[in-house]
């Protein structure tokens, strides 16, 4: 057998002194055979600390998990503009296959596994995570490709798999769910990990990417069927919908239930600004004296340390080039858990300190105030993930993959999927805590009867119930990338995204607005002449018309159902002809 090289430790996204110790006075990597490794525990133990560099993270291209250019935030550098706008083409490469080489080194591990003499339970947590990583990168490419050949072993370059064709998303979407059951299976408990290991998958990780997994899959069924599906793809052998619906709300409740992992909420000494600082926590000296050890919201995370193995990425930089939308920031509700239109609570835009009165804390822990905001194209800042006390590429907060306030949010939106109905208590655990840390009442059945009345609603109470849900998740998770695989599987990404993308309520006497001039410098003055796109009227969040300033106009949107999913790239069917492209590329 061909010799390999394992990169172990060098890449590692772990980065810490536990990582780094596991290597210590070990004979150099790159010179073991399979002759003489995966021959004790500690050697799957090694490779398996390995795979944790594929998770997502400061340093892998984070501005295109992001978000931006959705409905909900622009940015000023472009990025994600394909999506967002419909400009998504075939291209001749895509570095998202390349997750193939992830999956290879899960079949590496898995394969040796299965030759291993030993005692199998000894190595038993090392097979669960190359489970969850295979798992995990599969989930990534069905995402973006939707079905894609199913590898289970280590190719060589003359392998006859190479010629492959797709499976189905259905055969991709049973294999990411068996991989994470064997996960589940052989991980620890979260309360079982050592404090020097904190960071590896545990068993309630596993648990709550698998729910993720079942209602993203679910969803997509429900809304989307077949459509997306490449000719010649096998069907579904059942639609699954409503099992994979109860297994999302079981496995989510198991995660809910475990008091190992809790909602950070330090408001009272924090100015109302916990959302703001769970993402930026480090040692302390910048969060009240709260640092990482303080935080059991994050479940699956990408490790970082200012020294060890810092985030160098340019984060407070970009941010500044980051501007949510008028529909964003009119998506917040008042803190009497209301929407805005209607409500005695919302002050309205005539002064520029209006809109965040009586507000959800998102608001300003996400976005910021005005003075935060000046010189945004949109009206409107980002304060999200930003650490301005550290400098220039030495943020090194963790980065959440999957955190509890996601769980709460699954859970509550799979009850609502499959039943069309929720009761309060199912709310209390779930939703509810997500809304004391932003200040607002609870959402609850009597408050959506409250809704229906407001807003002169001709929807069903089930219906506005879904919405507050949907609303709930869109503004917890803003810009953690969810929002364009929520507005697909939902099946409304084309309606959703070929609108205009406006900013803040401009133009009319006495509005005093922060922009920036003709020149392009900050200034406390809507200068129209900076703005080639100009106003545009339309129903605002008050439920009044008002003119806002276009960061986008409609006419720049061409989003289609192909966009659902990207293009196969091309240099792949060069290499295998067996690969069916998506419909519509």
């Amino acid at each position: 057998m061909k010799k390999i090289t394992y990169i172990l430790a060098c890449a590692c996204m772990m980065g810490l002194t536990s990582c780094a110790d596991t290597f210590l006075d070990l004979e150099p990597l790159d010179s073991r055979t399979d002759a003489v490794y995966f021959k004790k525990p500690e050697h799957f133990r090694e490779f398996a600390n390995g795979f944790y560099g594929q998770l997502l993270g400061w340093r892998s291209g984070i501005m295109e998990h992001m978000d931006l250019q959705s409905d909900l935030v622009n940015s000023r550098n472009g990025n994600q503009a394909y999506l967002g706008y419909g400009t998504l083409t075939l291209g001749y490469d895509d570095a998202r296959w390349d997750h193939y080489n992830n999956i290879r080194t899960c079949n590496i591990l898995l394969q040796r596994g299965e030759a291993y003499s030993g005692n199998q339970s000894e190595i038993d947590p090392y097979l669960g995570e190359a489970y969850f990583f295979r798992a995990y990168n599969y989930f990534y490419l069905l995402k973006y490709f939707g079905g894609v050949p199913i590898i289970t072993v280590p190719l060589d370059t003359d392998s006859p798999e190479l010629q492959k064709p797709r499976n189905s998303r259905y055969e991709v979407a049973d294999l990411i769910l068996s991989d994470l059951q064997n996960a589940i299976s052989r991980l620890p408990k979260e309360q079982n990990i050592a404090t020097s290991d904190k960071g590896h998958i545990s068993e309630q990780g596993a648990k709550a990417f698998k729910a993720r997994v079942l209602l993203y899959e679910a969803t997509w069924r429900k809304y989307n069927k077949t459509s997306t599906d490449y000719e010649g793809s096998a069907g579904p052998k059942s639609d699954q919908v409503n099992e994979f619906l109860e297994e999302s709300i079981s496995l989510s409740k198991d995660v809910l239930d475990d008091e190992v992992f809790r909602i950070w909420n330090h408001n009272n000494e924090l100015d109302n600004l916990s959302s703001r600082y769970l993402f930026c926590l480090e040692d302390g000296s910048q969060t009240g004296g709260y640092g990482k050890d303080s935080n059991k919201e994050f479940i699956i995370y990408s490790v970082f340390d200012r020294v060890l193995n810092a985030g160098a990425f340019s984060l407070n930089n970009e941010m500044n080039y980051i501007y949510p939308t008028r529909k964003f920031i009119d998506m917040f509700v008042c803190t009497n858990g209301m929407p805005t239109t209607n409500n005695e609570q919302f002050k309205g835009y005539q002064n520029v300190t209006d809109e965040y009165q009586n507000r959800d804390y998102r608001l300003m822990a996400y976005v910021g105030g005005p003075a935060e905001s000046i010189g945004s194209t949109s009206g409107y800042g980002d304060q999200k993930f930003r650490n301005p006390i550290v400098g220039d590429k030495k943020e090194s907060a963790n980065y959440p993959v999957l955190r509890l306030a996601e769980v709460c949010l699954n859970y509550a939106e799979a009850i609502m999927e499959r039943y069309g109905e929720i009761t309060d208590a199912q709310l209390g655990i779930s939703i509810n805590k997500l809304r004391d840390r932003a200040g607002v009442a609870h959402l609850t059945n009597a408050l959506v009867e409250k809704i229906k009345k407001q807003l002169n609603s001709e929807k069903e109470l089930s219906e506005i119930m879904l919405d507050e849900i949907r609303r709930e998740r869109t503004v917890e998770l803003y810009m953690e990338g969810f929002r364009y695989d929520d507005l697909k599987r939902w099946g409304i990404l084309e309606e959703t995204l070929n609108q205009s993308r406006l900013g803040r309520v401009v133009g009319e006497a006495g509005y005093s607005t922060p922009f920036k001039d003709a020149s392009g410098n900050p200034t406390s003055k809507y200068d129209a002449k900076s703005y080639v796109y100009g106003e545009e009227t339309v129903i605002t969040g008050d439920g009044k018309e008002h003119a806002c300033v276009v960061i986008s106009p409609k006419a720049n949107s061409t989003v289609r159902k192909a966009h659902y999913l990207w293009p196969i790239p091309q240099h792949q069917i060069n290499l295998n002809p067996n690969l069916k492209q998506n419909p519509g590329y």
